[in-house]
């Protein structure tokens, strides 16, 4: 008789496929919860101590570490393999269905223990799912309660060969991921760790990568916002359009204001705070209204039907992102521009690291979080700044870490005006930031994101009619910078930390 063993510690659907596969003729062989369920089920289930002639011992972390268990899943269906096998008694064991401990989800749980920690790190369930997944050439393994209908379909047809090879890589997959779970645990608190363990899925396949040639994907670790976005309508996200919807989305998430981010080809091109969703939409529109086409449109509130309708008279978004619509604004949206992409998305989380890949492996840094405590700030200048000229510069701050080195922002009224993005040249970034700007900055601040060598790039602010400037500090030339700031009758504020974005 063929026999299948059961050790699930996610039970979805179990006692269904356990009920297939005792119609099938196979002798099911279980574990401690697993057999108790399938029992209660009023299933003929053997345990797994009557086959091995052992009982269950140390708390139950050993069950199934036996030769008759792992003979029976190791043993190939040779003469010679089933020989051995006949001469220890030992039974094949044809089918292997077990998911694991909740090992991440255990971990995942506030303040838990060292000791309920290691207690969910499964041993015998990786082993046989190793051991099944090596012979698949003659035991079909299941870890994912999803497949069991599909490899019912197929035990029905009497056909698994087609599935045994695809089930085995997502076994080994399966217990890689597990590990990586495990490794991440007790890398907790380690900022560069000795080994990188990664355990990625693809989550989504993307219209095509950064080019049109290209393919592209969404991987995950870990379930984030884009796992649990919702998409209204227009066509399929590319690879560009995720990778710049999260550079909008984060920015706009830094502001506890009614905010509208504006970005093009990663950098922003639109930030606005205001008092209600529609009048930052407007501020961050009029910025730079030329980029604005074509681009993520990101704003941190639910949208009313007035946002909705300037959104449909400016130039079209290739992607608008919320934290929600009215009916009516939705209806707007989705009656017109068919193409553009109209997502509704929970707030983003924040990554514990950066990678980038580099000739034969990555690039590793923690994220770049900007510290906007003031306390830490310090203002160098015989200026002080003014309440409003406070706003901002704190704004112009937050702007600039966002955008693409080397980077000015020039903000008025919590509405950038100008924002020079990606230059070798930081004077070439402030006169660009300036162009746009058109005279409105007059008043304003200036954020550089590093700090200014020599005084052309500050006096190129000045120009621009900026009153105030933040920026890091930390050149050699820091005091003619000073000198020449108070000979314009501008404050300028050193945060002591630099925000290049490459």
């Amino acid at each position: 008789m063929a026999r299948a063993l059961l050790s699930v510690s996610n039970k979805t659907g179990i006692i269904e496929f356990a009920s297939l596969l005792s119609k099938l003729g196979y002798e099911l062989i279980s574990t401690g919860g697993t057999y108790q369920t399938l029992n209660e089920a009023g299933l003929d289930v053997t345990k797994v101590s009557e086959v091995t002639g052992f009982p269950e011992i140390l708390d139950g972390r050993v069950k199934t570490l036996h030769p008759k268990i792992h003979g029976g899943i190791l043993a190939k269906r040779s003469y010679e393999h089933l020989q051995e096998l006949s001469e220890h008694e030992i039974s094949p064991i044809d089918i292997v269905v077990v998911n694991l401990y909740p090992f991440r989800e255990t971990v995942a749980k506030a303040n838990v223990s060292e000791d309920e920690a290691t207690e969910n790190i499964d041993i015998g369930g990786p082993t046989m799912i190793r051991a099944a997944a090596k012979n698949y050439a003659s035991v079909l393994v299941v870890v994912d309660p999803d497949d069991y209908s599909r490899v019912g379909e197929a035990l029905n047809q009497g056909n698994t060969d087609t599935l045994r090879r695809e089930l085995a890589r997502k076994a080994f997959a399966h217990t890689a991921a597990y590990d990586s779970a495990i490794v991440s645990y007790f890398d907790r608190g380690t900022d560069l760790p000795e080994t990188l363990n990664l355990a990625l899925e693809r989550s989504e396949i993307l219209r095509y990568g950064e080019n049109p040639h290209q393919q592209g994907a969404r991987y995950r670790e870990k379930s984030g916002f884009w796992d649990n976005l919702k998409q209204h309508k227009g066509t399929g996200l590319s690879y560009l359009n995720v990778f710049d919807t999260e550079a909008a989305w984060q920015l706009v998430h830094e502001f506890k204001e009614p905010a509208c981010v504006i970005v093009k080809h990663a950098n922003p091109c639109g930030v606005a705070i205001a008092s209600n969703i529609s009048e930052a939409y407007d501020k961050a529109f009029a910025c730079d209204p030329k980029s604005a086409f074509g681009g993520i449109v990101a704003l941190n509130q639910v949208i009313d039907k007035k946002t909705a309708e300037h959104l449909m008279e400016n130039a079209k978004a290739d992607v608008i992102i919320a934290s929600g619509y009215s009916p009516d604004a939705l209806e707007l949206v989705m009656s017109k521009r068919k193409t553009m992409r109209v997502l509704e998305a929970p707030a983003p989380g924040q990554a514990s690291f950066e990678l980038r890949r580099i000739d034969g492996g990555f690039l590793l840094q923690n994220p770049d979080t900007v510290n906007m405590d003031k306390s830490a700030w310090k203002v160098v200048t015989e200026a002080q700044p003014s309440e409003a000229e406070w706003q901002d510069l704190e704004m112009a701050w937050l702007v600039c870490a966002y955008t693409k080195s080397n980077a000015i922002a020039l903000v008025k009224d919590k509405q950038a005006v100008g924002i020079g993005a990606g230059q070798q040249s930081r004077v070439d970034a402030a006169d660009i930031a300036a162009k746009k700007a058109e005279g409105r900055a007059v008043g304003g601040a200036c954020a550089s994101d590093a700090f200014y060598p020599f005084r052309d790039g500050l006096d190129a602010a000045a120009a621009a009619g900026v009153k105030a400037v933040i920026q890091p500090g930390g050149s050699v030339n820091d005091q003619a910078i000073i000198d020449a700031a108070n000979e314009q009758g501008m404050a300028m504020v050193f945060t002591g930390e630099r925000h290049f974005r490459h």
